[in-house]
């Protein structure tokens, strides 16, 4: 007999508002609570990191025998709290094992940079757990959603040590590649401590990736579908080295299963009518007062107020892949033009040094942040007038939809997800949300910048940029709708 719900168990490694590194924290926590309201009945798992607040959340103990999973050599134990946020039906589980888990940072040492040494075995138990937890609860879910290659390993379990087990009959898999550039990669130690059968590792096999073992391969060998976080992407990911980094033959031999599915933008925390973090909330009826939260932006960044010339804001990851490089080659020549910029994040150190030295080159113009902070991301969004996006790759972005939201209008590259979603300003039709280059190089990104700042002179055109771009509508719904359709799918190839 048919139960009246889904049921959706969602796993990853980071959730908002629990723990976060990146945007796949956001994800997950936004389509958790959009699941839930669209009437499916969910559950979300994640590891219980040292960040997430017990007392805050209310962190509660799930009182059942959970087996101790084999990693290797060890027996490990591990055990399940569980809380519910007051705006979602959603229930939240955390996996806790003090020794693999109770740390600094989610993925990496906070003194050396580096990743953690055992990634595989913490990764590894997260994966078994999971499955375990569900066994132990006594609740079936109709479809596993996994993210990204530390959720990787739960298809293959279910496809190979717990295939013969009645409770994992039938249940679905979907696996979301966020980043393909994050795989998992480990020696070929780490297969021995999979505990799957020896005779799986073999040249060329799901289990083996240049003589090692990549979890993310696992994964998209075994997920019965696959899909990564805008259309575009997912057609960029299989077409070569470029963007697929190693995974494109693999994935070509599944094409038949990889959809795109865009992330949405959450807008009950990123929207200027009632965001909370800003000092003037706005929108299309009153757009005049965007300009006070540049003014009480420029002030704060000590950038004089300077309402007449384009302030140009980034929040990023310092890192090549975000188009560093490119800034790095025009901003000299960038900065010779009547504007200012503000950038937000930390990344990789070549990238600290080239901000720091930009901002002493340039006082009263420049202004870096290098730090996380989501109170000044939220300004920045509602007071800058051009945000930057020139990434190598993106496989969805979620700044260029907050910026279109808030009117700030986005120069990005044309490809994955921002390609999906911005529209190139045609001055003929004088159609578009925002300003497109192709070429991933120096002068081509200038190029759009320049055809920004000619038209930010002509203040009518200007605003009605912007309220083409506040107009469009990115919410979770509607991709909340599609994960639903292929949550329908997997099910049903599931049960052929």
């Amino acid at each position: 007999m048919a139960k009246d719900k889904l049921r959706v168990l969602l796993v990853s490694p980071e959730v908002v508002p629990f723990a976060k590194t990146g945007g796949l924290a956001d994800v997950a926590g936004a389509l958790s609570k959009v699941l839930s309201r669209m009437g499916c009945e969910v559950k979300t798992i994640l590891p219980k990191y040292r960040m997430v607040d017990e007392k805050k959340f209310n962190l509660e103990k799930i009182d059942r025998p959970l087996p101790e999973i084999t990693i290797g050599e060890k027996e490990v134990k591990f055990k399940i709290r569980k809380c519910y946020l007051s705006d979602s039906d959603t229930e939240y589980l955390f996996l806790e094992n003090k020794e693999y888990f109770d740390r600094d940072e989610l993925y990496a040492d906070k003194k050396t940079g580096q990743d953690y040494e055992d990634n595989d075995e913490r990764f590894i138990l997260f994966g078994r757990g999971v499955l375990e937890t569900m066994k132990a609860l006594n609740w079936k879910p109709d479809l596993i959603h996994c993210n990204d290659w530390q959720s990787a390993l739960v298809p293959a379990y279910l496809k190979t040590i717990l295939e013969e087990e009645p409770f994992y009959k039938n249940i679905a898999t979907l696996l979301t590649i966020h980043n393909i550039a994050y795989q998992g990669n480990f020696p070929k130690t780490t297969f021995d401590k999979l505990g799957v059968k020896k005779e799986l590792f073999y040249p060329l096999s799901p289990f083996e990736y240049w003589g090692g073992v990549n979890f993310l391969k696992i994964g998209i060998s075994y997920a019965d579908l696959i899909n990564t976080v805008s259309e575009r992407y997912a057609q960029e990911i299989q077409s070569g080295p470029e963007f697929g980094y190693g995974m494109e033959g693999i994935l070509k031999d599944r094409a038949r299963d990889i959809y795109g599915v865009l992330n949405g933008a959450d807008y009950e925390e990123w929207s200027p009518e009632k965001d909370k973090l800003i000092p003037y909330n706005y929108g299309e009826g009153n757009l005049q007062v965007k300009s006070k939260n540049k003014e009480f932006l420029l002030r704060q960044a000590v950038l004089g107020a300077d309402g007449n010339n384009p302030l140009i804001g980034m929040i990023s990851r310092l890192a090549d892949q975000k188009g560093f490089d490119l800034l790095y080659e025009i901003a000299d020549k960038l900065l010779s033009l009547k504007v200012k910029l503000i950038i937000l994040g930390t990344g990789e150190q070549k990238y600290h040094i080239f901000l720091s030295e930009l901002e002493k080159k340039y006082p009263g113009k420049v202004k870096i942040y290098l730090k996380y902070d989501n109170k000044l991301a939220h300004l920045i969004e509602a007071g800058a007038d051009i945000f930057l996006m020139p990434s190598r790759y993106e496989p969805c972005g979620l700044n260029q939809m907050y910026s279109l939201k808030y009117g700030t209008v986005p120069v990005v590259r044309e490809t994955g997800g921002l390609a999906d979603t911005i529209q190139d300003y045609d001055p003929q039709t004088q159609k578009g949300t925002g300003f497109l280059f192709q070429d991933y190089k120096g002068e081509e990104l200038f190029s759009a910048i320049e055809r920004a700042i000619q038209l930010f002179k002509n203040r009518t055109a200007w605003k009605n940029l912007m309220l083409q771009g506040m107009e469009k509508d990115f919410s979770w719904e509607a991709s909340a709708k599609k994960y639903i359709q292929l949550y329908g799918k997997a099910v049903a190839k599931k049960r052929l």
